[in-house]
């Protein structure tokens, strides 16, 4: 190696602006990838991207200089020790350290210090939540349940047994010589899925009232098939003691064998009904999918460790809450309960089984505004003694997604950003998945600091 050789330089642009990064420290330069924006983000930190599967943020070079951001075009990938990603206007070519016009040489580690300069680790954040939740989980004995209607009456899922939840495709392709169980096949990321009617499926009658279904992708035994129902009515973790077995004797015809409990909710005044999912398929049905779904037995599933995410939209910006953590899904309360001298954040309280909670607006406090629509839902979350309700906009769905394409988030530089500890690679987009336990202790901070500072001007 010709150690008197000079020292390359990759020369870009920022305004009008040249600059330079030693080679050495540029992992590529590829055009500027799609970003999920992190909510109270640092000024400079424009957002996260896929780089070939590891995702790493990417910093404005003109909001690290203090210049007017403009519309970068090219992502500079440098390695710090870790990969971040520098988006400038434009990165011409390499030049020599001796070239008679150099650009600016400037510090890679510096101006990134410069940009997230109150950097921590939040692994230790996740870990103390999944403590909590399997304590939680211990003392407080319950079944998360996906909840569904068809009609006026309601079903329920377990969640172990759910795979996700999608709108009906658009397109789907007919089995012949089907009953009306089958509605046929249809595309759900890269694989072929069955289309079961549930109504068909529990012999209830036809609905009078056309309705928008939605696909339930349940699992059983090591396949999976899309059950075509009215609604989503939620997520619920019901208390064990509210749920009551049927009894062998009451289970006399098809439908009936495919219930095997019922769930009491609202002091007995709501009755939903816990399907099986192991019974769900007659033996005739199954022989129809096979036949006309796939040439070989149905997608046998490579048994992989993965976790639920409820998938939830605030603003433009898609978020994953672990489903462990979540206590409930409902519609957001026409009128709740307001609390004197809340900060704006707080729409009120409501009642959950006996208890009071905060209902605290998610898009305020991630900076996308204030709500609205009639879709929007609120999230219990509970981890321990703490409690509060979330508003979102949409729950886009309930995801299962592969362990290994959860990593902990890269580190983002001030204490806001922390309740996002890790994130996940769903498809073509990056989830910002939230840590429970930091989600609700900056509520309870942000709600005890809110009445302080109201008590205080409705004082003085």
């Amino acid at each position: 190696m010709d150690h008197d050789q000079p020292a390359q330089h990759l020369t870009f642009r920022v305004s009008d602006t040249y600059l330079a990064l030693a080679v050495d420290s540029v992992r590529e330069v590829t055009r500027m990838p799609r970003l999920s924006r992190v909510p109270h983000a640092p000024h400079a930190l424009l957002g996260l991207a896929n780089f070939r599967g590891t995702v790493i943020p990417v910093l404005s070079a003109a909001a690290l200089r203090g210049q007017a951001p403009g519309e970068p075009s090219r992502l500079i990938v440098i390695d710090t020790g870790e990969l971040l990603g520098l988006a400038v206007d434009d990165a011409s070519h390499i030049q020599q350290a001796d070239a008679a016009q150099p650009a600016e040489l400037i510090d890679a580690v510096a101006l990134v210090a410069r940009g997230l300069p109150d950097r921590t680790i939040t692994r230790r954040a996740h870990e103390i939540t999944t403590a909590l939740l399997a304590d939680n989980a211990k003392d407080h004995a319950a079944t998360a349940l996906v909840i569904f209607g068809i009609g006026d009456q309601e079903f329920a899922l377990p969640a172990t047994a759910v795979d996700s939840i999608a709108p009906l495709p658009a397109t789907i392709a007919l089995v012949p010589d089907s009953d009306d169980v089958v509605i046929g096949n249809a595309a759900f990321g890269d694989a072929t899925i069955p289309l079961l009617s549930l109504r068909a499926l529990l012999a209830l009658p036809p609905s009078d009232t056309p309705t928008r279904p939605r696909i339930v992708i349940a699992r059983i035994g090591s396949d999976r098939v899309g059950l075509a129902v009215d609604a989503v009515r939620g997520i619920l973790h019901a208390p064990d003691a509210v749920i009551d077995p049927i009894p062998q004797a009451l289970r006399r015809g098809h439908a009936e064998a495919r219930i095997q409990a019922i769930c009491r909710l609202d002091q007995g005044n709501r009755l939903v009904s816990i399907l099986t999912a192991e019974h769900l398929l007659r033996d005739d049905i199954i022989t129809t999918m096979l036949e006309h779904t796939y040439t070989e037995p149905l997608a046998p599933a490579i048994i992989t460790q993965t976790e639920q995410f409820v998938i939830v939209r605030i603003g433009a910006d898609e978020f994953g809450i672990p489903v462990e953590a979540v206590e409930e899904v409902a519609p957001l309360p026409e009128k709740l309960a307001r609390l004197p001298n809340a900060p704006a954040f707080v729409l009120g309280v409501m009642t959950i089984r006996g208890a009071l909670i905060p209902v605290i607006d998610q898009g305020l406090r991630f900076g996308a505004g204030p709500g609205a629509g009639h879709g929007r839902r609120v999230i219990v979350v509970r981890i321990g003694e703490l409690q509060a309700a979330f508003v979102v906009d949409a729950i886009t769905q309930l995801a299962r997604i592969d362990a290994a394409e959860v990593r902990p988030a890269p580190d983002l530089g001030n204490s806001e950003t922390r309740v996002f500890d890790r994130v996940a690679q769903f498809g073509h987009r990056i989830i910002l998945i939230v840590s429970a336990r930091m989600l609700l202790d900056r509520a309870e901070h942000d709600l005890l600091l809110g009445l302080a500072r109201t008590g205080a001007g409705a004082s003085s």
